[in-house]
């Protein structure tokens, strides 16, 4: 059997980072795990091969040698996704689907044989035994929740590691909190299955084995969701990194409860941790309270910020608005409130409803949705009905965006950061560091209207906090990403002039 299994297209969002590639000469952020975990997965004798299609066409021959093609997305992939199948149907091979997409709305896939749905530890094989017998069938789900001690070491060798800017791995699994909007729980369960310590470890030997330094994303939704056995982990993982000159810096996702223990923030710098994501949402206490974010609403959020921040590791934040308890007043505090803990990776994106969420299910019985998400949210096309009405929160959503991006906000909170970092990262400065940096002195220093900005920004980095200057850089590069898809976002907007980005005032001095 030939196995070809595709990616499909990513769309230019906030999430692609489309825009940096050309500063450090890769073409995607990151490779496409699901599927080369699912290749591990298949059987041995079958050839298999992997396209990603962010990083390289999918061909007319690369579908001609196939007997089967396998596709995996999430949701905001749907329309490429289609496109792939489309193009496999056309010529009478088998399609194979899974992954958050097709779990979400099998129903919109028409050009589908067989639908490998919810955890393919349980499904897959279910499928793979009745296609030996001849008998495969068009749906295979479970709500059963494997244990990942026994997931095999993704298939690396399917991608070249030098087109992406990071790796992947995943620990765990699910998410003790309930978020009303989150479909971490209707996809993974409320309780986290981790890999054990030699289990992680095999899994970044073979990492190292291929020759990869630089930085990992562990994937899991909330990394520290039990955090007994994750420190046990990161103990073996700080041991493992010391032992080979520190080849790794890692990035993960936690809940902000990561603040409230310092034994843990200690274990995750030792380890080489230099990136955080949280879920922080919405200054609101009130919003917080609606959407069930009771861990959120216990903590001193800016003081959490700032801890994190102190320990080595920068904090990229998920924010939301358009809950019910939110007003209109929402979008001056939001940008009060990102300026002010100095946040720079703010994703900001309007509330969508994913399907089979908690709520998901409250709108649907109070008659509010309009359809089905398609997972970019910082699309107007809302699916729900809002509280405050539709174009106050396109409109209030826009004006955000177009100041927290706009270049005088950005490098304000590159500063405001900077004051409460402490640069803790180790290993070795890799080339194509310096030539982001090279390349930022012509693209950002020279062409582009942050340039006085930018400039500041490396001098003042230089005199104060040397250790930073690589941390400073690439912000300043991201933040030219986030620009051009602020303006993307805006042009594509009624009542929105594209020209507001350029007049936007910041929300958090004093």
């Amino acid at each position: 059997m030939k196995a070809l299994l595709v990616y499909p297209a990513y769309p230019d969002t906030f999430w692609s980072f489309r825009h940096i590639m050309p500063f450090v000469s890769r073409k995607a952020a990151f490779p496409p795990l699901g599927l080369l975990t699912v290749a591990a997965m298949l059987p041995p004798a079958w050839e298999k091969r992997l396209v990603d299609v962010n990083v390289s066409a999918l061909t007319d021959e690369d579908l001609a040698w196939a007997d089967m093609v396998l596709v995996s997305a999430m949701v905001v992939q749907e329309a490429g996704a289609k496109e792939v199948m489309a193009r496999a149907r056309a010529m009478g091979k088998r399609v194979v689907a899974g992954g958050p997409a097709f779990s979400a709305y099998p129903e919109h896939f028409q050009d589908v044989d067989h639908f490998i749905l919810d955890e393919a530890e349980t499904t897959l094989p279910l499928f793979l035994d009745d296609l030996r017998a001849g008998t495969p069938k068009p749906v295979y789900a479970s709500p059963q929740r494997p244990d990942i001690s026994t997931t095999p070491i993704p298939l690396w060798e399917l991608i070249n590691p030098r087109d992406y800017v990071s790796m992947a791995v995943q620990y765990s699994r699910g998410c003790p909190f309930d978020c009303e909007f989150c479909g971490i729980v209707v996809m993974n369960g409320r309780r986290p299955r981790v890999k054990s310590p030699d289990q992680m470890l095999g899994e970044l030997a073979s990492l190292y084995d291929s020759g990869w330094r630089g930085t990992v994303f562990i994937v899991d939704d909330n990394f520290i969701g039990n955090i007994v056995r994750v420190k046990a982990f990161l103990s073996r993982l700080r041991d493992w990194q010391a032992e080979r000159s520190y080849p790794f810096k890692f990035m993960t996702e936690a809940s902000v409860n990561l603040a409230q223990d310092d034994d843990l923030m200690h274990l995750m710098s030792a380890a080489n941790f230099h990136k955080v994501f949280l879920g922080i949402e919405t200054p609101s206490a009130v919003s917080l309270e609606e959407c069930g974010k009771k861990q959120n609403v216990a903590m001193d959020l800016p003081l959490a910020v700032r801890t994190i921040h102190q320990h080595g590791m920068q904090v990229m934040g998920g924010f939301i608005v358009g809950f019910d308890s939110d007003t209109e007043t929402i979008f001056e505090q939001q940008i009060r409130f990102i300026q002010h803990i100095g946040v720079v990776t703010a994703m900001v994106g309007i509330l969508n409803a994913l399907p089979h969420t908690r709520l998901w299910h409250r709108l649907k019985a109070e008659n509010r949705l309009l359809g089905d998400a398609n997972g970019e949210n910082t699309d107007a096309d809302l699916n729900f009905v809002p509280v405050m009405g539709r174009q106050a929160l396109i409109d209030g959503y826009k004006r955000v965006l177009a100041t927290i991006y706009s270049p005088e906000c950005y490098y304000e909170r590159i500063n405001t950061f900077l004051k409460n970092y402490n640069p803790t990262s180790r290993g070795k400065l890799v080339l194509r560091e310096v030539r982001a940096l090279l390349k930022s002195l012509w693209s950002i220093g020279v062409r582009s209207r942050a340039r006085k900005d930018y400039w500041k920004l490396l001098v003042k980095t230089a005199l104060t906090k040397r250790k930073a200057i690589p941390v400073a850089v690439e912000l300043a590069i991201m933040g030219l990403h986030f620009e051009l898809v602020t303006k993307r976002v805006l042009a594509a907007s009624e009542g929105v002039a594209e020209s507001y980005v350029e007049s936007a005032e910041c929300g958090g001095r004093g």
